[in-house]
C-alpha cells in the first residue's frame, strides 16, 4: 500500500480539504443527517448534474486525437493554410458514431455511421461533420426532423418501428440511394477503423485570386473494409455492446492507430450549371469519371482521450466552423446545418461550449460574445467590450472575406422532388454488387420489412423496380423465403396456436 502522506489531498470544489469521504455527518451514530454536512450535499448535487442531454442523433460515439499530413499541393484551389505546403501537419480530433441509437445502444447495429473531424488549424477550427456515406436520406432540410423521428421510438409502444421507417422511405423516393447503402454490406461495419468518411455535402474552395471551386471530401480507410453479416453482428452484440469503441481504443493503445487518405473531388464553379444532376443535391454523388479523386493528405489517429466525457461527450462539431479558403455551397441541407449544429451545442453543452479545451481553437480567439453560463475567463482590457471601439479591441480582417456566391432564382417554395431522377444512381450502385452481395442485400431488406403492412411494402417495391427490376424481384423472393421459413417453424411447433389455447382452457 502506498504512503498516504505522499498522495494528493482530497478537497471540495472550493479547494478545502475533505476530512471524511466515507461517513456522513450525523447527530450521533443513530441520529439524522445534519444540513451543515456541506461535503455530502456537494457530492450529491454534483452527481445529480453529471450528465448533459445526449445528442438527439449520433448519441453513441467514440473518438480520438491525431493529425493530418499534407501530401499534395492544393494552393491552386484554396488559400487555406492547412494545405499550404506538402509535409505540413495539423492536429485533429475525430468522433465516430451511430445515428439512430441512444447512448446505450450497441455498436454493431445496422446504421449509418457519423464521421466528424475537427482540425485545429492556425486560422481557427475547421470541422467536417459527415458520415460514412457520400449521400443522405433527404435533400430538403424540412424533412430532417420527420426522418429522424422514424428512427426513434414509437411514442405509444416505446419500440423502434420498421413500419414508420418504410412508410417514410416509401413516401420519399429521394431516400433510395441512402437506403441502398444502408442495407448493403457497408451498412454494418466491423468497427470505425474499417469505414470511409465523407463530407457528404458539396463545399467550396477559393484561392488567393478569388476563384471558387466546388469540392467533395472523401476519407478512404487504409485498413480496408470489413463488415458483419446480420447473424455475425447478433453474436457480437450478445457479447460486447461496445465492440467498435473497444476496437478503436485498443488499436491506438497498441500503437496501431487507424489511417485514412483524404481526397477531394474538384468541380470548376461554372460546371455546376452544366451537369445533368444537381451537384448540390445531398442524395447524389459526383461520378468519379467526371471528377476524379485528388489525394490531399493522410489522416492518422494516435492518441486516446484521457477523459471520455470531457473530451468526447462534450466535443462539439459544426459545419459552420470554416477557415479562409474553404466555404459553403447552395446545398440546402448544408445551409440548415450551419445554424442547427452550433445551436444544438449551445443547448446541450452550454452557451460558451467552444471555450472548453476540446473545442477551443489552438489559434488565438478574440470575440465580443458577452457573459452567460460557462463564461469562465476574465478578459483583459474590458473597455473594448463592443465593436467598433476606440480602445484597441479586435477588428475584422477583410482578407478573410469569401468571394460572392453565385445564386439565381425567385424566392418561393419549390418542390424538391419535381424533375429529380431518384433511381439512376441507386440502380447504378446496385448493379455494382456481385451476386453474393446482392443476396445479402435482398435478405437484409427483407429482414427489415418483417411486420410492415403490405401496402407500405408494395409502395417501396415500386421504387426498387424503378431502380432495377432485378432489385425488386430479389427482395420479393427474399420475402417469400422468409415467409416460408416462418410457416415451416410454425408447422414444426409441438402445439399449434389452437392447441395451446385449448390446453390453456
Amino acid at each position: 500500500m502506498s504512503d498516504l502522506t505522499t498522495r494528493p489531498v482530497l478537497t471540495t470544489t472550493a479547494g478545502s480539504p475533505l476530512p471524511d469521504n466515507q461517513n456522513s455527518m450525523t447527530a450521533g451514530p443513530r441520529g439524522p443527517l445534519l444540513i451543515e454536512n456541506y461535503q455530502l450535499l456537494e457530492k450529491l448535487a454534483h452527481q445529480n448534474r453529471e450528465r448533459i442531454p445526449e445528442r438527439v442523433v449520433h448519441a453513441k460515439g467514440s473518438g480520438a486525437y491525431g493529425k493530418l499530413t499534407v501530401t499534395n499541393d492544393m494552393s491552386k484551389y484554396t488559400k487555406a493554410k492547412i494545405f499550404s505546403e506538402v509535409g505540413k501537419t495539423t492536429d485533429l480530433l475525430m468522433r465516430f458514431s451511430t445515428v439512430a441509437g441512444e447512448r446505450g445502444a450497441a455498436d454493431a447495429e445496422r446504421d449509418v455511421r457519423g464521421f466528424s473531424v475537427k482540425f485545429y488549424t492556425e486560422e481557427g477550427n475547421w470541422d467536417i461533420v459527415g458520415n460514412n456515406t457520400p449521400v443522405f436520406f433527404i435533400r430538403d432540410p424540412m424533412k430532417f426532423p420527420d426522418f429522424i423521428r422514424t428512427q426513434k421510438r414509437h411514442p405509444r409502444t416505446n419500440l423502434r418501428s420498421p413500419t414508420a421507417m418504410w412508410d417514410y422511405w416509401s413516401l420519399s423516393p429521394e431516400s433510395l440511394h441512402q437506403v441502398a447503402i444502408l442495407f448493403s454490406d457497408r451498412g454494418l461495419p466491423q468497427g470505425y477503423r474499417f469505414i470511409n468518411g465523407y463530407g457528404s455535402h458539396t463545399f467550396s474552395f477559393w484561392n488567393d485570386t478569388g476563384e471558387r471551386y466546388w469540392v467533395k471530401f472523401h476519407f478512404k480507410t487504409m485498413q480496408g473494409h470489413k463488415h458483419w453479416t446480420n447473424e455475425e453482428a447478433n453474436v457480437v452484440i450478445a457479447n460486447d455492446r461496445e465492440s467498435a469503441q473497444r476496437d478503436l481504443y485498443d488499436s491506438i493503445e497498441a500503437g496501431d492507430g487507424p489511417k485514412w487518405r483524404l481526397h477531394v473531388q474538384i468541380m470548376p464553379e461554372l460546371d455546376a450549371e452544366k451537369t445533368s444532376y444537381n451537384p448540390f443535391d445531398l442524395t447524389k454523388v459526383w461520378p468519379h469519371a467526371e471528377y476524379p479523386l485528388i489525394e490531399v493528405g493522410v489522416v492518422e489517429l494516435n492518441r486516446n482521450p484521457d477523459h471520455y466525457f470531457a473530451e468526447i461527450e462534450q466535443s462539439s462539431f459544426s459545419p459552420s466552423n470554416i477557415v479562409p479558403g474553404i466555404g459553403f455551397s447552395p446545398d440546402k441541407v448544408l445551409q440548415s446545418r450551419l445554424f442547427a449544429y452550433a445551436d444544438a451545442h449551445r443547448y446541450r453543452v452550454g452557451t460558451h461550449y467552444e471555450m472548453l479545451p476540446v473545442n477551443r481553437p489552438h489559434s488565438q480567439v478574440n470575440t465580443y460574445h458577452a457573459d452567460g453560463p460557462m463564461r469562465f475567463d476574465a478578459p483583459k482590457g474590458t473597455d473594448a467590450y463592443y465593436e467598433p471601439n476606440s480602445f484597441g479591441g479586435a477588428v475584422e480582417q477583410p482578407s478573410a472575406k469569401e468571394p460572392p456566391l453565385r445564386i439565381n432564382g425567385d424566392a418561393g417554395y419549390y418542390d424538391h422532388r419535381a424533375g429529380n431522377d431518384d433511381y439512376t444512381q441507386p440502380g447504378n450502385l446496385f448493379r455494382m454488387f456481385d451476386e453474393a452481395q446482392r443476396q445479402r442485400f435482398f435478405a437484409n431488406i427483407a429482414g427489415a420489412m418483417q411486420g410492415v403492412p403490405t401496402e407500405i411494402v408494395e409502395r417501396q417495391m415500386v421504387h426498387f423496380g424503378k431502380a432495377d427490376p432485378i432489385w425488386e424481384a430479389g427482395v420479393r423472393a427474399a420475402l417469400r423465403s422468409a415467409a416460408a421459413h416462418d410457416a415451416s417453424d410454425d408447422a414444426s411447433s409441438p402445439l399449434s396456436n389452437a392447441q395451446v389455447a385449448e390446453a390453456a382452457d
